[in-house]
């Protein structure tokens, strides 16, 4: 995907094979793979997380291809975060431009940066609102506006 505000168009990356099967070296049942994402998300580990130890230690090329589902979907309701992943990144990233921009009060560059990042997070708790993954009454407060 191309950046939104930049003007280029991304660098492209390899694409996942089309096939809707798992492959034919392929060892574990569905039963064996969903039994494992409920392990590893009671020992606390974020989806994607749990996403790199399935293919790193056992091999599972893809959760989804496995069982028809996304892996979010087998991670039971009580041990998923309150808010999304992507959402909680930015708004990490965001905190720490911000903490930089308060050593560095001239550096423009990071400032555009933040403003950029605060406007993603509009847009995606926008999204996330809208389809209900996200309480209507949570806010994220601006940082960008107030350094100015």
């Amino acid at each position: 995907m191309a950046r939104l505000y930049s003007g280029k168009r991304g660098s492209s990356g390899s694409t996942r094979p089309v096939s809707r099967r798992p492959p034919a070296w392929f060892k574990y049942e569905p039963e064996e793979i969903e039994a494992l994402v409920q392990k590893l998300s009671k020992e606390g580990n974020l989806p994607s997380i749990i996403g790199q130890i399935l293919r790193d230690r056992y091999g599972v090329p893809l959760v989804s291809q496995v069982l028809n589902k996304r892996l979010v979907t087998l991670i039971p309701k009580d041990v998923r975060p309150g808010v999304p992943e992507d959402l909680d990144n930015l708004v990490k990233k965001a905190a720490s431009a911000a903490r930089h921009l308060q050593k560095n009060r001239k550096d423009y560059p990071n400032k555009r940066d933040l403003a950029l990042i605060e406007s993603k997070i509009h847009r995606l708790s926008a999204y996330y609102r809208t389809m209900g993954k996200l309480p209507k009454e949570w806010q994220y407060k601006p940082v960008a506006a107030s350094l100015k």
